[in-house]
C-alpha cells in the first residue's frame, strides 16, 4: 500500500539554513565594517538632509510666504505630504500587528524594517506639522497643558487636536512595538560583540535579556498586548487624519467615505514602500533565503486588494457627488478631471487604480524588477491622490471671485527632499547599527517553514528535504 503524500508549502526559508546561520547571516552586516554602497547611500543621504535643512531653516526665518500658498490655496504641498508620509507608516504596524494575531508567518522576515520605516515615516510626517506652523517654538499649543494664559485651551471639538493625539499615540506604541521586538536581537549581538564598547552599548540597550523561559514568555505576552492595543491604532489614525477634510464644508472634502478611503490607501502606499526598502535590503544585504519571492507575492497580493478599494473609493465619490444633487459638490469632481490640473488626477487614477491591477498575472507579482517599479508607481500617484484631494478642493471653492491656482515653489519642494533626507539617513543608520531582519521569529518558522530541517529530529537526518506534511506538523 503506497502512501499518499503531497508537497509542503513553498518554504519562507529557503538554502537549508541552520539556527547558527539565521544569526551568522543578520549579524554580519551590524558586526562588519560599513560596506561601499551604504556608504555611497549615506553620504549621499547626509547631504539631502543638510541641504533640506538648510531650506526648512529658511522657510522658518523669512516665514510661509516662501512657499507658493495664498489666500484661497493655505494647505498645499505640506499638508500633502504629511498626509503622504503618515500613509506609508502603516504598514510597519499592519504587519506586526494584524498579521500577528492572524498568524501569519511571512511577517517574521518583513515586519522589523517595516517598524523602522514606521517610525521614520511618522517623524518625517511630524516635521511638516511644526513646518506648516510657522513659528515652531509654540508647537507646545497643540497639546492641552495647564497655562498662564487665562487658562487658554486646546479646541477639543477640532479634528486638528485629534491628530496630535492619534499621531503621538501611533508613534509611542509603534516605537514601543520596534523596541521590545529587538531585544533578542540585540542581546545575541551583545553575546558575539568582540569590543567592550559594543558589548557595553548592545548589553545596555537589551535591558539585560537572558533568554529564560520567563522572558521569552513575558515577550510573547507582551507582543500579544501590544498587538491588540496597536490593531485600532491602524484603523483609528488615518480615520482621524481623513477628518481633518470629512469635518470641513469644502466640496469634494465634505464626505463619510474618506475615514476607510484613507486607511485602505494608506496601506495601500505603505507596502508600496515597504516593498522597495525590502528589495534594496535583500540584495545588499545578501538576504534572498529570508526575503523570498513568498514575501514579495504576499505583499503584492495585498497591494491589488488596496489597490482594488481605493479604485472603488475613487468611483464611489463621482457616484454620490452626482447623486448628492448638490451643483457645488458635483462641480467639484468635475473640475478634478477635466480642470487646471486634470493632469494630477489621471496620474493619480493611472498609478493606483490601473498600474496595480498588473499585479493579477503571476509572473509580475513574483518578478523583482516589476515589482519595485510599480511599487514606486504606487508611492508616486498616492502623493497626487492627496494633491488632488487637497489642492483642487482648495482653489475652486463656493465663489469663482476667489479662484486660484497655487503653484509650488523652490522652497516647497525643497522641504519635500528635507524628508527623503532625514528618511533615508535614519534607515540607513537603522540598517548598518541593527538587524534589518527579526532572528528571533525567524528562528521561530524554520522548522515549518524551511526547506530543510535545521536539526536531526527523529529519524530524519539533518538537512534532509521534508515532503510530507503530516510529518512537518509532528516536528512543529
Amino acid at each position: 500500500m503506497s502512501h499518499v503524500t503531497s508537497a509542503v508549502r513553498t518554504p519562507l526559508v529557503t538554502g537549508g539554513k541552520t539556527y547558527a546561520d539565521v544569526t551568522e547571516d543578520i549579524s554580519r552586516q551590524v558586526e562588519g565594517a560599513p560596506t561601499r554602497e551604504w556608504t555611497i547611500a549615506f553620504t549621499i543621504a547626509v547631504v539631502v538632509l543638510l541641504y533640506g535643512a538648510a531650506c526648512v531653516f529658511w522657510t522658518w526665518w523669512e516665514g510661509l510666504g516662501v512657499w507658493g500658498l495664498n489666500k484661497t490655496v493655505g494647505w498645499a504641498w505640506d499638508i500633502t505630504n504629511f498626509v503622504w508620509w503618515v500613509g506609508i507608516g502603516h504598514a510597519g504596524t499592519l504587519i506586526s500587528a494584524i498579521l500577528l494575531l492572524f498568524r501569519q508567518k511571512w511577517r517574521t522576515a518583513v515586519n522589523r524594517a517595516a517598524e523602522a520605516m514606521t517610525i521614520f515615516a511618522v517623524l518625517c510626517a511630524a516635521s511638516f506639522i511644526l513646518m506648516h506652523m510657522g513659528r515652531p517654538w509654540l508647537a507646545y499649543w497643540a497639546l492641552p497643558l495647564p497655562n498662564t494664559f487665562g487658562s487658554l485651551w486646546v479646541n477639543f471639538k477640532s479634528p486638528l487636536v485629534w491628530d496630535v493625539f492619534a499621531i503621538s499615540t501611533y508613534f509611542t506604541v509603534s516605537l514601543v512595538f520596534w523596541y521590545m521586538g529587538l531585544l533578542p536581537d540585540l542581546a545575541t549581538i551583545r553575546d558575539r560583540a568582540r569590543s567592550k564598547v559594543s558589548r557595553y552599548i548592545y548589553g545596555a540597550f537589551s535591558l539585560g535579556w537572558n533568554g529564560s523561559a520567563k522572558s521569552w514568555a513575558r515577550y510573547e505576552y507582551m507582543s500579544l498586548i501590544l498587538a491588540g492595543l496597536s490593531t485600532p491604532l491602524v484603523l483609528s489614525v488615518h480615520t482621524i487624519v481623513s477628518m481633518d477634510f470629512a469635518t470641513s464644508v469644502i466640496p469634494g472634502w465634505h464626505t463619510t467615505i474618506f475615514p476607510p478611503y484613507f486607511v485602505a490607501g494608506a496601506i495601500f502606499s505603505g507596502f508600496a514602500m515597504v516593498q522597495n526598502l525590502v528589495l534594496i535590503i535583500r540584495v545588499v544585504f545578501k538576504l534572498e533565503d529570508y526575503i523570498t519571492i513568498e514575501h514579495i507575492e504576499s505583499m503584492n497580493k495585498v497591494i491589488t486588494l488596496t489597490g482594488s478599494i481605493v479604485g472603488v473609493a475613487y468611483l464611489t465619490e463621482f457616484f454620490i457627488a452626482w447623486y448628492s444633487g448638490v451643483e457645488f459638490e458635483g462641480y467639484a469632481f468635475i473640475n478634478r478631471a477635466t480642470g487646471p490640473y486634470w493632469w494630477a488626477y489621471w496620474a493619480m487614477m493611472t498609478c493606483n487604480v490601473i498600474t496595480p491591477q498588473l499585479f493579477w498575472s503571476r509572473a509580475i507579482r513574483r518578478s523583482i524588477v516589476w515589482t519595485f517599479v510599480l511599487s514606486v508607481i504606487v508611492n508616486i500617484g498616492m502623493w497626487f491622490e492627496r494633491f488632488v484631494i487637497i489642492v483642487t478642493s482648495l482653489h475652486r471653492d463656493y465663489l469663482p471671485s476667489s479662484w486660484a491656482m497655487f503653484h509650488p515653489t523652490l522652497f516647497d519642494i525643497s522641504d519635500y527632499i528635507f524628508s527623503f533626507g532625514f528618511f533615508f539617513t535614519l534607515f540607513l543608520l537603522f540598517s548598518k547599527f541593527l538587524p534589518v531582519v527579526n532572528m528571533a521569529e525567524v528562528k521561530t518558522v524554520i522548522k515549518s517553514s524551511s526547506e530543510r530541517l535545521p536539526v536531526s529530529v527523529s529519524g530524519v537526518a539533518k538537512g534532509e528535504r521534508v515532503t510530507n506534511p503530516t510529518f512537518n506538523k509532528d516536528v512543529e
